[in-house]
């Protein structure tokens, strides 16, 4: 990604304000340079021979004179030119951003493989942070509170252990529950389902659904009571249909009635303009980490897009990116959880559950093109 050039103004430093005439990229260095601009933090270092100090290019330190400053690609190699680390902003250890995903990634393992949920100051210990200070940066990072976080994951749990457990009182104890109360209380939204139902592959509930065409395809829009559940894009309408099935096994599957018809007119209208949103209720079912990946696509701009790296950093999991794409193709609810706008770190479009060329279309429409 080509670094952000520094506003001309009187607000520039006058020490950085001319770049030596060397490799044509300085001049972008010198501009970030002369912004202290965190962003590009990572992609070089500058070292000054007076000091003998190297530094982070959005390092806090008095600027220095141009003719004493060298541009070094990583961190070794300013050190095999003869200069140190500088003190300050510790070029050689990992950023602040970096350092608060491992933070929240410790404190995440740590709730994951509790018995029970971890209080505000444990985590924030185990995180090294203030209970305070933790708090925001978990929220920050993942999007969620700690506390919310620790309800998705004993939810999932619970989704897990219910088809093979002796009963439903059983898997709720195993998974964390210490009475049936708090289940119906924090986590029965998150199934979706009475627990039974789950247990029984989504018997007893009840799906409508549509089949219909677009500009894409043809398209099936399930929904139960809470909220759509499913919107499938594809070439023809059985292998839409069977999707559904396998998805709920249990559940029975009806046919949407004439009210259900609007819904169809607002999910196609929806497909033909991304941009402009579902006024409509969605009921999102998934694992607790798939859920936190599809509530970070839900907050990627219309008409941008993000890598899946980037979504791995925003849910605090940065080596996560293989797990990222794995959700992304899960999703069933084509654009409204846009997993359309995820793209490889080059900028490729690849891995679209629908298709390359039905992503690829939904970007351009997106972009006004």
């Amino acid at each position: 990604m080509p670094l952000p050039m520094a506003p001309a103004g009187p607000h520039r430093d006058p020490a950085l304000s001319v770049a030596p005439r060397t490799d044509p990229g300085d001049a972008q260095r010198w501009a970030a340079l002369a912004a202290r601009d965190a962003r590009a933090d990572g992609s070089f270092v500058y070292a000054v021979r007076t000091t003998g100090v190297y530094c982070r290019p959005s390092c806090a330190a008095r600027a220095a004179r141009p003719e004493n400053v060298s541009f070094h690609r990583t961190c070794a190699e300013a050190e095999e030119a003869g200069f140190r680390p500088c003190r300050r902003c510790r070029p050689d250890e990992p950023g602040l951003a970096a350092r608060r995903a491992e933070a929240v990634a410790r404190a995440c393992r740590l709730i994951e493989s509790a018995e029970t949920m971890p209080s505000l100051a444990e985590l924030a210990r185990a995180a090294g942070l203030s209970p305070y200070h933790f708090h925001r940066v978990f929220k920050a990072v993942t999007g969620v509170t700690p506390k919310a976080y620790a309800a998705a994951r004993r939810a999932a749990g619970l989704a897990a252990r219910l088809p093979g457990a002796g009963s439903v009182t059983e898997a709720l104890y195993e998974a964390g529950y210490g009475a049936a109360s708090r289940f119906y209380a924090e986590g029965a939204p998150r199934l979706g389902m009475p627990p039974a139902a789950y247990r029984k592959g989504a018997a007893g509930l009840r799906i409508r659904f549509g089949i219909g065409a677009c500009s894409l395809g043809a398209i099936l829009v399930a929904a139960t009571d809470a909220g759509v559940c499913a919107i499938l894009l594809g070439d023809t309408p059985e292998p839409l249909l069977h999707d559904l099935q396998d998805r709920f096994p249990g559940a029975e599957i009806v046919g949407g009635d004439p009210a259900f018809e609007d819904w169809m007119a607002r999910v196609i209208g929806l497909v033909e303009a991304p941009g402009r949103g579902l006024d409509l209720p969605l009921d999102i079912r998934g694992t607790a980490f798939q859920q936190r990946v599809w509530e970070a696509l839900r907050r990627i701009p219309v008409g941008s897009t993000a890598t899946y790296a980037e979504i791995a950093r925003a849910i605090g999991l940065p080596a996560a990116t293989r797990a990222v794409a794995g959700a992304c193709g899960a999703n069933p609810i084509a654009v409204a959880i846009p997993c359309h706008r995820v793209v490889r770190s080059d900028g490729a479009l690849s891995g679209y559950r629908w298709g390359v060329a039905r992503k690829r279309d939904l970007l351009a429409r997106e972009a006004g093109g």
